[in-house]
C-alpha cells in the first residue's frame, strides 16, 4: 500500500527510510513535505510558554519584594536562578504537553503549575541560604508563591492564545470510518478554542463519512501520504484504532515519525476509559488501570463538603440577583417567578429542581405539539423556543435562571459539578451501561454543560455523563468549575 501500512513486524518500516528526494515533479523533501518545519511550530509554542512564565516569576518576585522584603537583593538573586524554575517546570512536563495533546486548556496545567510552585519555592528558600543574603523570609517565600502561581497561569492563557493568533490552528489529518473520527470531527469543528483544523478524511472504505462534511482526501489503499501530508499541510495524524488492526497502525506510526508529524490514537475502547486512566508498566507490558466502579466515602465526603461551602457562599451573593430576575419576571408575563419540575436524581431518587421562570405558563402543554419541529427526536430542541418570554430569553443566555437551583445543592438534591439532571420521559429511555450516570447527584454545571449544553445531541450527553461518572476525581470538578465561567460568558450552547 502507498501508506506503508502492511508491516508484517515492522522490520521494513524501521530499518528502511523512503527515498523521499525521487517524488514527482523533482521536488525534494524539504520542499514537498512539510513535516520537517512542524516542529518549529511547537518551538515556538514553548519559547511564548517560556517567555510566559519568567515574566510571571519576575512579577512574583516584584512583589514580594515590595511588599514585605527588607533586602533589595533578593529580587537580583531571584533573577539569577530563574534557570532552575526552567529545569523544574520541565520536569514537569510544563513545555511538552501541548506536543502531545490536541487540547491545549491551561486549566489542565494548574495541577502540574501547583506542583512545580510549591517544589521551586522549597529550593528557593535552601538555595537562598547560601547566597550572601542568607535567606529568605516566610512571608516573601509566600507572596512570591502565590503571586507567582496567579501569574504563571494568567500569561500562559495569553500566550496560548498569541500562539493561536500568530501560528493559526494546527491542521489535523483524520483516518478512519468509525463513528468516533466523525464525533471528533464535529466536536474540532464546533470549538474554535482548540485551535485545531480539521482539513480532511483518509477512510478504508473509499466512501465519504455520513458522520462528518469533511472531504475525502483518499483510502487506505491507494495513499501517497507525504503528498497528502505536504497539499494539506498537515501538522498531526488522528487515527481511530478500531479500523485499523495492530501491524497497520504500527506502520502508521513508523511514518510519521519518519515524516516527523505529530500522531493520536483514537483508542478502542473510547467510551470506557475517559481521561483518568492510569498508565502501568509490569515488565515492560503496558497495562491500563481503570478507574474503580465505586466512590469512597472520602471522596463522597470532599465532594459534599465542596458543594455546601460553594453553594452557600454564591446563593448569599447571588440573592440580590434573583430577587431582581423574579421581579423582572412577575412584570413581564403571568405566572409564579419560580419553575419548579420533576427531574431524577442520584440512585433513580425523584426531586423538584427550582429554577427562574422564563417560558410562558403553559410551557409543559405545549411540548407534545413542538416536538414534531425539533432537531432532535429524543428532546425536545428548538432554534427558537415560541415559549420563551423576553426576560426569559435574557434569564437564559445569561445562565441567571440556574441560580436558583444553588438551593437544590444545599439541599443534597444536586451537586455544583455532576451530570445533567433529566426528566422521568428521558430517564425513561437509558438503559443498561447508560444507568450509570445516576451513581453520582445530578449537578448544576457539568460535562455536557461546559461542551455546548443544547448543541450536544441526547445520546452524546449520555456518553459524557458517562465518562463523568466513571472517571470522578476531585480535579475534575474544580476544573469544570473554572471552566463553566468562559461558557456563561461566551453563551456557549444556550437554547
Amino acid at each position: 500500500m502507498g501508506l506503508g501500512l502492511d508491516v508484517g513486524n515492522g522490520e521494513a518500516a524501521v530499518g528502511r527510510r523512503p527515498d523521499l528526494r525521487a517524488l514527482p515533479g523533482g521536488r525534494g523533501l524539504d520542499q514537498l513535505v512539510v513535516a520537517r518545519h512542524h516542529s518549529q511550530r511547537d518551538s515556538e509554542v514553548r519559547r511564548l510558554l517560556l517567555v510566559a512564565d519568567l515574566l510571571a516569576l519576575c512579577a512574583g518576585l516584584g512583589a514580594a519584594t515590595l511588599l514585605f522584603s527588607q533586602h533589595p537583593g533578593e529580587f537580583l538573586w531571584g533573577v539569577v536562578l530563574l534557570p532552575l524554575w526552567v529545569v523544574v517546570f520541565k520536569a514537569y512536563g510544563l513545555y511538552d504537553r501541548d506536543t502531545k495533546r490536541i487540547s491545549h486548556g491551561t486549566v489542565d496545567d494548574l495541577p502540574w503549575i501547583f506542583h512545580a510552585m510549591l517544589l521551586g519555592s522549597l529550593l528557593l528558600l535552601g538555595i537562598f541560604r547560601l547566597t550572601p543574603i542568607g535567606g529568605i523570609e516566610l512571608a516573601d517565600l509566600a507572596v512570591f508563591a502565590v503571586v507567582g502561581t496567579a501569574a504563571v497561569t494568567a500569561l500562559r492563557v495569553v500566550a496560548r492564545h498569541l500562539a493561536a493568533s500568530l501560528l493559526g490552528p494546527e491542521r489535523v489529518l483524520l483516518i478512519g470510518d468509525g463513528v468516533q473520527v466523525g464525533t471528533l470531527a464535529r466536536k474540532l469543528v464546533a470549538h474554535p478554542e482548540y485551535a485545531v483544523e480539521p482539513v480532511g478524511l483518509i477512510s478504508s472504505s473509499g466512501e465519504p463519512s455520513e458522520e462528518t462534511e469533511l472531504p475525502l482526501l483518499g483510502t487506505l489503499e491507494h495513499l501517497d501520504l507525504e503528498r497528502v501530508l505536504a497539499e494539506q499541510r498537515v501538522e498531526r495524524v488522528v487515527v481511530a484504532h478500531e479500523d485499523y488492526d495492530d501491524g497497520q497502525l504500527f506502520g502508521l506510526l513508523c511514518r510519521c515519525r519518519e515524516l516527523g508529524v505529530k500522531l493520536s490514537v483514537l483508542p478502542q475502547l473510547f467510551d470506557a476509559l475517559g481521561p483518568s486512566v492510569e498508565l502501568d508498566d509490569v515488565e515492560g507490558v503496558t497495562v491500563l488501570g481503570i478507574t474503580p466502579p465505586v466512590l469512597p466515602r472520602s471522596s463522597r465526603f470532599l465532594k459534599r463538603t465542596m458543594d455546601v461551602v460553594g453553594a452557600g457562599v454564591l446563593l448569599v451573593l447571588a440573592a440580590p440577583v434573583i430577587a431582581v430576575a423574579a421581579i423582572a419576571i412577575k412584570l413581564d408575563s403571568s405566572g409564579p417567578a419560580f419553575f419548579r419540575q420533576t427531574r431524577i436524581g442520584r440512585e433513580g431518587r425523584r426531586f423538584q429542581l427550582l429554577k427562574c421562570r422564563t417560558m410562558c405558563e403553559d410551557a409543559e402543554g405545549m411540548q407534545a405539539e413542538l416536538m414534531a419541529q425539533s432537531k432532535d427526536p429524543d428532546w425536545l430542541h428548538l432554534e427558537h423556543d415560541p415559549r420563551v418570554t423576553r426576560v426569559g430569553r435574557f434569564l437564559r443566555h445569561s445562565s441567571i435562571d440556574e441560580l436558583p437551583q444553588l438551593w437544590n445543592v444545599l439541599r443534597g438534591e444536586m451537586s455544583l459539578v455532576g451530570p445533567r439532571p433529566i426528566c422521568a420521559d428521558e430517564d425513561r429511555q437509558l438503559q443498561g451501561w447508560r444507568r450509570t450516570r445516576i451513581d453520582l447527584t445530578p449537578g448544576l454545571t457539568g460535562l455536557w454543560q461546559v461542551l455546548g449544553r443544547a448543541n450536544i445531541p441526547f445520546e452524546e450527553m449520555i456518553k459524557l455523563d458517562y465518562l463523568y461518572v466513571t472517571n470522578w476525581s476531585l480535579w475534575t470538578d474544580v476544573s469544570l468549575i473554572l471552566r463553566t465561567l468562559p461558557a456563561v460568558l461566551f453563551k456557549r450552547g444556550v437554547n
